[in-house]
């Protein structure tokens, strides 16, 4: 018996993948600024974010870190599972109504305690990385 006994999904196996493709919106635009309350006009107003470096609208990075969060949470490791420790890096932007990938990778895990590391990336749909870095989670039994 392992400390991964008791959860939903067992333990994951180093190099296991998971993967989900979601069209960023203004509806989750609209969604992350009430939740964050971050109205920074670079996502919300065309023409200033024009003269921005960026040169158009861009997506919160919170929501570009919630894909993530959400494949951790139900697919790898799974249910139960919350982070520990982030480390990551915002690369590149992505526009309102572009199509991303968010990916994770098993790089560790304990057979101690229900803890492992991922190496986490957001995909543009040019294939250039949006974010990138490494999340520690743990996973917790559930009935």
């Amino acid at each position: 018996m392992t400390a991964w006994t008791s959860t939903r999904n067992s333990a994951p196996k180093i190099g296991d993948t998971a993967s989900r493709t979601h069209l960023i919106t203004q509806e989750d635009t609209e969604a992350w600024a009430r939740i964050s309350e971050d109205r920074n006009p670079l996502h919300f107003d065309e023409q200033a974010a024009a003269a921005s470096v960026f040169g158009h609208t861009v997506a919160h990075g919170g929501v570009l870190s919630g894909i993530i969060s959400g494949l951790i949470a139900q697919d790898l490791p799974g249910p139960g599972t919350v982070f520990l420790g982030v480390e990551w890096r915002f690369e590149k932007p992505v526009r309102i109504g572009e199509q991303v990938t968010g990916e994770v990778e098993v790089l560790e895990v304990r057979a101690d305690k229900p803890i492992c590391r991922l190496a986490t990336r957001v995909l543009r749909a040019d294939g250039i990385p949006a974010l990138t870095g490494t999340i520690r989670t743990y996973t917790s039994a559930l009935d």
